[in-house]
């Protein structure tokens, strides 16, 4: 149902005339009667009773204009509600970003937010090592997996899963990989968090777990490099749905062992404490989710 039907519902039923009404919304009163029309055709109901020289409500209609006015001041008073947080939302935010997922993903969606919310300076801080939010000075900090410090605040985002992946031309020269124990066959990509390298990888199916410790000839502590090792056909890649779907899509890497379920790789948006969710963190939490919904949909065909 159209709101703008909705409003010319009420100035009719005000003005007692459809000429008169569509003239005060600058629209044609052909355009006018047909609004009228298509709103008693969604209600399965007469709101007037024509004739050739007056206008008046149904006792239907009476009853109905009682709630649209209700429902139009409500809509008014959401949208003011909507302004006011806008004429709030201002100031300094550093936030902290994964290395692939925020270069490849997030910033895009960062500048929609911004154009958004002129007021807002952003400071971004991206990188794979986790922010000492007191020691960095980080307002908020996007991280994968479930936070272990149970002080902070950490509102999810999105459930994602690892995906094992190699591009066409490694498939091409050393094959696909079709069993959990191919992989010790294979050059694995490594990701190291704290000089700490993941050789170790997981997978699940129907709820019996696998662990398998890989091994390959490259690593990186910034996860972003390991998967522009993988388009480049360097070896097999591990990652997170969100990090890859892009080039799952586009063809340059393709999936392996779709019959075994990925590791998790949830997305949290992460703060301090309760005293530092503002409105910022709030919208931007709502803004990151439907756009992380909606991605990992595509990815998924």
């Amino acid at each position: 149902m159209q709101i703008n039907d909705l409003k010319l519902f009420v100035r009719v039923a005000d003005c007692g005339s459809i000429t008169a009404a569509a003239t005060e919304l600058d629209i044609s009163p052909a355009s006018a009667s047909a609004a009228l029309k298509r709103l008693e055709k969604q209600l399965e109901t007469s709101l007037f009773i024509r004739s050739t020289r007056s206008l008046r409500l149904t006792d239907t209609g009476e009853r109905y204009l009682i709630h649209c006015r209700k429902a139009l001041a409500d809509l008014t008073l959401g949208q003011q509600a909507i302004d006011d947080v806008k004429e709030k939302i201002s100031g300094v935010v550093k936030l902290a970003l994964p290395s692939d997922v925020g270069r490849n993903v997030l910033l895009p969606w960062l500048d929609s937010f911004m154009d958004e919310y002129p007021e807002l300076k952003l400071k971004v801080h991206i990188g794979d090592t986790l922010s000492d939010f007191y020691h960095d000075k980080i307002d908020m900090a996007l991280r994968s997996g479930t936070p272990r410090d149970s002080s902070l605040v950490a509102f999810k985002i999105c459930s994602a899963s690892r995906v094992l992946c190699a591009s066409p031309d490694y498939i091409a020269k050393w094959g696909k990989v079709e069993s959990i124990d191919q992989l010790a066959d294979h050059n694995c990509l490594f990701f190291m968090l704290d000089e700490r390298t993941h050789d170790q990888w997981s997978f699940t199916q129907q709820g019996r777990q696998f662990k398998v410790r890989v091994t390959g000839n490259r690593s990186c502590n910034d996860a972003d490099i390991t998967r522009r090792w993988a388009v480049a056909g360097k070896g097999i890649v591990y990652k997170s749905s969100l990090d890859l779907g892009e080039d799952i899509a586009k063809g340059n890497l393709v999936p392996m062992l779709t019959d075994y379920q990925g590791e998790a790789a949830d997305l949290y948006l992460v703060c301090p404490g309760r005293e530092h969710v503002t409105p910022v963190m709030l919208l931007l939490r709502d803004m990151l989710r439907q756009r992380c919904k909606q991605r990992l949909e595509e990815s998924h065909g």
